[in-house]
């Protein structure tokens, strides 16, 4: 019994580390590129999103933008459209998405384009804790992850004023995060009238 009481927080630790690695290894990759000149990064830190939320204005727009930007905690995106390995790219990246971790919540093959999109759940419906969204062709690449206290509802509606190749993706989480609303409400609705009857 000691033994099992001494073991417990080292297999605490190494759950720990072991999440915090694959965290990593998707900061890793957004890092290797970096400095590569044929990639656009763009890394937004907290407290600017924080400075960000605190500009007041009457443009009715901005106020949509300041009140999405509130609660998050980062954002980085590493994009190119002149690359000529775009979908070595994309399965490089897509083989280091922790799955475990994440919940795919959107694939779109169109041609040759790929796009996947992910989230870390924070156990509420519509506010997560992350967002990845992948992008990949035979030119194209994107990667881009949003972290944070994220609304799927708002988030599409950023998508356009984000001026970023990629981001226009993310329009396409208003439609799922409607039509994941509308299923569970028609589940409601068939689970009440079942009781009913």
């Amino acid at each position: 019994m000691k033994k099992f009481l001494f073991m417990l927080p080292l297999f605490i630790l190494a759950a720990q580390f072991k999440t915090a690695a694959q965290d990593d290894a998707i900061l890793r990759f957004f890092n290797q590129y970096s400095e590569d000149e044929r990639f656009t990064m763009v890394h937004v830190s907290p407290k600017l999103f924080s400075m960000i939320s605190k500009i007041e204005t009457s443009d009715e727009d901005w106020n949509k933008v300041r009140e999405i930007v509130k609660d998050l905690g980062g954002l980085r995106v590493l994009t190119s459209d002149s690359i000529d390995n775009g979908m070595e790219l994309y399965k490089n990246a897509l083989s280091k998405v922790p799955k475990s971790e994440y919940d795919e919540l959107l694939t779109v093959r169109d041609g040759d384009e790929n796009v996947r999109i992910w989230i870390k759940d924070s156990n509420n419906e519509t506010v997560i804790e992350e967002l990845l969204l992948l992008v990949g062709a035979e030119h194209e690449f994107t990667l881009l992850s949003f972290s944070g206290k994220i609304d799927l509802e708002k988030i599409s509606d950023l998508s356009k004023t984000l001026d970023i190749d990629g981001a226009q993706h993310l329009g396409k989480l208003k439609s799922k995060s409607k039509s994941k609303s509308k299923t569970k409400k028609e589940d409601n609705d068939e689970e009440n009238d079942d009781d009913d009857n």
